[in-house]
């Protein structure tokens, strides 16, 4: 497998078409998408991770049904820099992606993304515990994603 940066990713996609970006949870697959002129980054989806080719199969579904010719990937580095077993587990879960369906994929620094969009939830939105359990990974996906569209437009 092939990873690009984020700079390749937007070469190698065709003009005008979204996005997913994903952040891959122990229990969930949080997904969002970007619009097509790849502004803005919404949260989509929970999916509930039961077996890998079900969950591949739901994500590149999710794609299809968007038209998004992309992936970004959060990879949980350490506040090091350094990957630990949980980027190793993004890695490996886009890999296995690949050999399900050839998908560009970029990775996006996701330190302290879900730290953050808890803190949103909390601080601007006042939402509960239970609802933000409901939405947390679905906006941490939107984080990602935005992070990595904000990255590519300097």
């Amino acid at each position: 497998m092939t990873v690009l940066t984020l700079q390749e990713l937007a070469e190698q996609t065709p003009r005008d078409t979204p996005w997913l970006g994903l952040d891959l949870g122990e229990k969930t697959i949080g997904v969002a998408a970007s619009d097509a002129l790849r502004m803005i980054a919404s949260p989509m989806e929970l999916v509930r991770k039961t077996k890998f080719t079900d969950d591949a199969n739901r994500v590149l579904k999710l794609m299809d049904s968007r038209g998004a010719t992309g992936l970004v990937i959060g990879l949980p580095l350490n506040m090091d820099g350094t990957e630990g077993p949980r980027a190793q587990s993004c890695r490996a879960f886009a890999r296995n992606l690949q050999r399900i369906r050839e998908v560009p994929v970029a990775f996006q620094d996701e330190r302290l993304s879900t730290t953050a969009v808890e803190r949103f939830l909390i601080d601007e939105l006042d939402l509960t515990r239970k609802r933000r359990a409901e939405v947390v990974d679905r906006t941490a996906a939107a984080w990602i994603l935005q992070g990595a569209l904000d990255r590519l437009r300097g």
